[in-house]
């Protein structure tokens, strides 16, 4: 049995492509750019420690460290239905419901909802986790280029008729690449068609909109997403997510996903965490807007590189296209400090390895600008 294994994992590393767990040696790093703390709340110990000094004023019970339950049996808490009923209010919506990872929730909410008489309708880039959940559902599942919105229109003219349900599924801002969809376009399309929309805001919640709610909030159409689902563990610097929706939808999910009937609910400490974090980022315009700066700078000094990132985002991508080259040329920005870690496929298509440069809102430009003259020199020193 072992020999099948190991042949195939030999084949990945022919490949430049074998992956292995390395506990993170963070004084080894000047810059950390592989990580998803966006709003640098993970690193402040100033809004941790006033977190642990609000345990004096909560009961203990607030605090305990396992659930040891699924919600539908003991696991479930007056602190996930606060929770969930001030992240209904924040995104307008009839109600919300927690789900353990941004992962559990899309291939939870999917399988449940869309069955054999309906069609769902997927950006090709959009996260594994949404491809997982329509490849768990009953429905048909198409999937469109990457924001080609006229072929999804294309597609609704073929196909809308023929299903009882269709749902389009989007990304709001795409983790691999860093671009953003047109929020506004495709409500115009869900209408036009009579669909449901559902946007993944994984990597929008905590940056965009007036109270960092996500791109959906920055473009006004809160009450036109029909499933917005989110989550803690980027932005937020924690664990689990959530979806907004209404509230007979949130009843439905209670009783058919399985990935919320069959898991043990989140603690109540990480739940108390969620909601701390969820408060203070609606008040953290100054950080956003100076990640945004960062964002925009990095992108005009990497337009040397040929590189010219035309997203909007905090996600940078540096294309690499070869998988070796991508694994040496991180190893090299490594040893000069720089946590880069090579993206390789399966995670974006074959052909295009890349650097994803993930920003924070704790660096400062200085680090930056020096990175920018160490992708510069790597660029050089290898054409």
């Amino acid at each position: 049995m072992n020999s099948k294994y190991e042949q195939k994992l030999k084949q990945l590393q022919d490949k430049g492509r074998l992956r292995d767990l390395r506990p993170l040696e963070s004084e080894k790093y000047h810059l950390n750019l592989s990580s998803n703390d966006y709003l640098g709340i993970g690193g402040n110990q100033e809004l941790q420690q006033e977190f642990y000094e609000s345990r004096s004023h909560s009961a203990l019970a607030d605090f305990e460290l396992a659930a040891s339950s699924s919600r539908l049996l003991t696991g479930d808490t007056h602190l996930a239905h606060d929770l969930e009923n001030k992240l209904a209010v924040a995104y307008r919506s009839e109600a919300a419901l927690l789900y353990n990872s941004g992962y559990h929730a899309n291939i939870g909410i999917l399988p449940a909802l869309f069955g054999k008489r309906d069609l769902i309708l997927s950006d090709k880039l959009n996260h594994a986790s949404i491809h997982d959940g329509f490849r768990l559902s009953r429905a048909q599942c198409k999937r469109y280029n990457h924001v080609d919105y006229d072929q999804l229109r294309t597609l609704l003219i073929k196909y809308r008729k023929q299903y009882e349900q269709v749902v389009i599924v989007s990304e709001s801002v795409f983790s691999m690449d860093g671009d953003v969809a047109d929020i506004a376009r495709l409500v115009d399309i869900k209408k036009e068609f009579d669909t449901l929309l559902y946007i993944d805001e994984a990597h929008g919640a905590g940056l965009y909109g007036e109270t960092g709610l996500g791109k959906v909030e920055a473009t006004a159409q809160l009450e036109d997403v029909d499933l917005l689902v989110g989550t803690f563990g980027k932005a937020w610097a924690s664990v689990g997510a959530f979806v907004c929706c209404s509230g007979v939808i949130r009843n439905y999910l209670i009783n058919h996903s399985r990935s919320l009937i069959f898991t043990t609910g989140l603690p109540p400490i990480t739940l108390n965490w969620n909601r701390f974090v969820f408060e203070k980022s609606l008040r953290m315009n100054a950080e956003r807007q100076h990640l945004q700066l960062l964002s925009g700078k990095l992108r005009s000094a990497l337009g040397s590189l040929g590189v010219a990132p035309v997203n909007s985002s905090n996600i940078i991508p540096i294309p690499k296209g070869d998988d070796q080259k991508a694994l040496l040329q991180a190893t090299e920005m490594q040893k000069c400090g720089y946590l880069i870690l090579p993206i390789r496929p399966p995670a974006v298509p074959e052909g295009t390895a890349r650097f994803r440069l993930s920003l924070c809102a704790d660096m400062q430009w200085q680090d930056l600008e020096e990175l920018a003259r160490q992708l510069l020199k790597q660029n050089s020193e290898s054409n």
